[in-house]
């Protein structure tokens, strides 16, 4: 009998007993667990698990409605998806002028570490064009002296698209309101500090300027709240004060920006993160299931 594969994910306030509900409930109807992913972090449960439909005893749209169901029963968030039907995601990027996030990220799908589709590259500049035109991705450029306006564009395009992560490398504009709105939790930008140091413009100027002997990058969450938004990932490098020069600074700060939004993106992709009272956690996520290995936790 050929498998047919699903992923049953569920989310919510830890209790006992949520792991037996739903094995019977699945036992019941004929659906075997092939492989399940457990764990409570602040207090959430998480669960994933991988399931064989092939032998089950009722219609798809009923177990879905019974394990919906079954979820509200328990308080949990229950999500049922056919591996058959998983779309990759679609990922925007947003650019204005500088390259380097946007070369890192398209040599890194070239090297097949990006679980998604590069859709578009947006900008309110034409100068990253060529850039993105040469790696195949569509480009479309809307300018910001109307700032309203253009992020009225950017919503609208995104929104028409099913974007599913909006990825700001080094676009350098604040997203409104209604636009972090509409893609909370999945937006993910790149700052050039260890947040919450040196927030805001110029921050390897002011790394130099303080003397500081160590600085780095910040991959976050975008908030409504400037740079103040949930950390993924930071790294740092070293600033040799009194020999570095603030040129040497930046270049230092640029590939170590470049190498942390394209990793924050696939851990994103991978289904590897999770937000818990505006903090991120680390999770197995859904590549072991596909795969067969586990990434690391780099939490």
């Amino acid at each position: 009998m050929k498998k047919v594969t699903a992923v049953i994910s569920v989310k919510g306030e830890d209790q006992k007993g949520v792991v037996a509900r739903f094995a019977t409930f699945l036992a019941g109807h004929g659906v075997n667990i092939e492989d399940l992913q457990q764990h409570v972090v602040r207090g959430v449960f998480v669960m994933d698990m991988l399931v064989d439909l092939a032998g089950m005893t009722l219609s798809l749209d009923e177990l879905i409605t019974g394990l919906l169901e079954l979820g509200r029963e328990v308080e949990m968030e229950t999500r049922v998806q056919l591996t058959a039907d998983r779309r990759p995601k679609r990922v925007a990027v947003l650019v204005s002028k500088e390259p380097h996030c946007l070369q890192k990220l398209v040599e890194d799908r070239e090297h097949g570490l990006i679980a998604g589709t590069l859709d578009c590259v947006l900008s309110n500049h034409e100068i990253l064009r060529p850039e993105a035109e040469a790696a195949g991705i569509e480009f479309m450029g809307s300018p910001s002296n109307d700032k309203p306006a253009h992020m009225a564009w950017l919503k609208q395009t995104m929104e028409e698209r099913e974007i599913d992560l909006v990825v700001l490398a080094r676009y350098m504009q604040i997203l409104t309101g209604d636009v972090v709105g509409a893609f909370r939790h999945r937006i993910i930008n790149i700052h050039p500090s260890l947040l919450p140091h040196f927030p805001g413009p110029a921050p390897y100027r002011q790394a130099y300027e303080e003397g500081v002997r160590v600085s780095g990058s910040t991959a976050h969450f975008v908030t409504e709240d400037l740079d103040e938004g949930p950390i993924i990932l930071q790294d740092v490098f070293h600033i040799a004060v009194g020999q570095d020069t603030p040129d040497d600074v930046r270049a230092k700060g640029l590939a170590l920006e470049a190498d942390l939004l394209s990793k924050a993106v696939q851990y994103f992709l991978n289904e590897q993160l999770l937000v818990v009272d505006d903090r991120v956690v680390f999770k197995p996520g859904l590549t072991r299931f596909q795969d067969g290995s586990e990434q690391a936790n780099p939490g």
